[in-house]
């Protein structure tokens, strides 16, 4: 029990946030459970909880694999087929051409499964449950960058840098047609989230460690909401001027 309660202290002393590997397969959710059993907190650590969305902002990178020739319900290799197209005549050249009408401001339809809610309730879950759900409208997203990386039919690699709301899987599907051909998903890989990169900051699961995540811990900023407190105590102590002469450290705050 002493030994238990060292640990938990320690994890408990820890601020800030940090980036895991997510693998092929498991949800975020089924990762994240996987890492509260490790660790007994989660990613984001103490007042880490309270900045995600904060320290997160920011563009996101991904690199998708995807297969032409077939569309799923889901638009990823997890759905059901639901058509088959010719690609034999999409050529390298004419793919590339067509990114460049997905890069900027673009406007794009939500898949339907997706994380989206109607009436409370996830479309994904409601869609498994049998029920009916209609697109969302087109809404304003933007691309950064768009390329191509591999173009090997009927299989090819994109890469995208994107901001908020943006799906790739809608991407994928949306540029298949504009081909007049369809594609799903194979493979989705998070490259960049904000300031953490795949390459240089995510821990894989044999590193959520007490040791590697407090190294790995990026620092959080105090809330908006401590900082205009932490103001206005110091402009109700006014301090004589022998206090400011001898505390040149507060100086700096």
């Amino acid at each position: 029990m002493a030994v238990q309660n060292s640990s938990l202290s320690k994890l408990q002393s820890l601020n800030g946030i940090f980036a895991i590997y997510k693998k092929q397969g498991p949800t975020s959710a089924d990762v994240l459970n996987t890492l509260k059993k490790a660790l007994l907190k989660v990613v984001g650590i103490g007042e880490g909880t309270k900045m995600l969305t904060t320290m997160l902002a920011g563009s996101k990178k991904y690199r998708a694999v995807a297969e032409f020739g077939k569309a799923t319900d889901t638009l990823d290799v997890t759905g059901n087929v639901v058509e088959e197209k010719s690609y034999d005549h999409i050529t390298k050249e004419a793919f590339e051409e067509k990114l460049k009408q997905f890069t900027g401001e673009i406007m794009q339809v939500p898949p339907l499964y997706s994380a989206l809610k109607k009436d409370g309730q996830r479309m994904s879950v409601l869609l498994k449950q049998g029920q009916e759900v209609e697109a969302k409208p087109a809404r304003p997203v933007t691309v950064y960058s768009l390329s191509l990386q591999d173009f090997s039919p009927p299989y090819f690699t994109i890469d995208v840098e994107c901001g908020g709301g943006f799906y790739v899987r809608s991407l994928v599907d949306d540029l298949a047609k504009a081909l007049s051909s369809c594609a799903h998903i194979k493979e989705l890989t998070r490259t960049k989230q904000g300031q953490f990169t795949l390459e240089e900051h995510a821990l894989k699961e044999d590193r959520w460690t007490w040791t590697d995540i407090s190294q790995a811990l990026q620092p959080c900023p105090k809330p908006a909401g401590q900082q205009k407190n932490a103001k206005k105590a110091k402009s109700k102590h006014k301090p004589t001027s022998s206090e400011s002469e001898g505390d040149n450290g507060d100086q700096n705050d």
